[in-house]
């Protein structure tokens, strides 16, 4: 294995063209500088230099070295300038999940413009994840942050979370559906009424949620239509098939034909979560809680 004091040496005597200029260069005993380059000699097996009194030239083989050498000594400096890119947070990987409220409500993408600005040299992995796959993956290490429909576990002694968004909902109506001349939508508007719902893993939200959240507010809803996530659910609405709510964000991206109103009576809404392990100390993680909580 070659030395990199060694080669350093060597690059020092091959650009002086003299072994005590390069020793004073180097701050240290001529002596020393050359049993170093002797050393490196007999440890590749080649001279590289011709030695004439006080003075040392390259041969054939030095002047190739020299080039290689320079190379290497070149990578060592950008390998440690890396390391020290990693150490203040300036450099380095992530792997972020989020659920697609995070997305729809502009925090995955506010928090990348910002991240790209601060730190334009990190590698960034985006993983569409379910709330539950998030919290296990933090575990793991697959992930470093997630975006999450909910707080981490009470007392969970690896992940932490906070609240970064809540949302509320608004009612989605078909433009042509005689809701949309009632100037103040009651419960009793919505009894019975067709309804077309997002259906995701239980850990998110479901099925039994909502219909609870309906019967609380004092109505009934004849749930016809389940989708995955709520643009599909936005687009059978605007084909005129029922009535959803959707998290206020989404009103800028839905397809022509809906007419949007608040429910400010219906207690439900979206919440989105920041969460991250309680050990990671890394500045990085840090800032980016900030600039996420902003």
């Amino acid at each position: 294995m070659l030395d990199l004091r060694q080669i350093r040496y060597f690059v020092a005597v091959a650009e002086a063209g003299n072994v005590g200029r390069a020793a004073a260069q180097l701050h240290i005993s001529q002596s020393p500088l050359s049993r170093q380059i002797m050393q490196l000699e007999e440890q590749l097996g080649v001279a590289l230099f011709e030695r004439a009194r006080q003075r040392v030239h390259l041969n054939a083989e030095g002047r190739a070295f020299l080039a290689e050498a320079l190379a290497l000594l070149a990578n060592a400096a950008r390998l440690e300038e890396l390391g020290r890119n990693l150490a203040s947070g300036a450099a380095g990987s992530l792997a972020i999940g989020y659920v697609e409220g995070a997305v729809h409500a502009g925090l995955v993408a506010a928090m990348l413009r910002e991240f790209r600005r601060e730190r334009p040299d990190f590698h960034l992995q985006l993983r569409s994840r379910r709330t539950a796959a998030q919290f296990e993956d933090l575990r793991s290490r697959a992930l470093d942050l997630g975006f999450v429909y909910a707080p981490a576990p009470k007392g969970d002694p690896d992940i932490e979370s906070m609240l970064v968004r809540r949302e509320p909902l608004v009612l989605a109506i078909p433009e042509g559906d005689p809701l949309v001349d009632v100037a103040d939508i009651r419960p009793s508007h919505l009894d019975g009424r067709i309804w077309i719902t997002v259906v995701r893993q239980p850990d998110d939200t479901n099925r039994a949620q909502f219909l609870a959240a309906c019967v609380e507010a004092g109505f009934m809803p004849d749930i016809a239509y389940e989708t995955a996530d709520p643009l599909t659910s936005l687009g059978l609405v605007s084909a005129g098939l029922g009535l959803a709510t959707v998290q206020t964000s989404l009103q800028s991206a839905a397809p022509p034909g809906i007419v949007f109103r608040d429910l400010p009576w219906f207690q439900r809404s979206v919440a989105i979560h920041l969460a991250w392990r309680r050990n990671d100390r890394r500045p990085v993680i840090g800032d980016l809680r900030e600039a996420v909580g902003e």
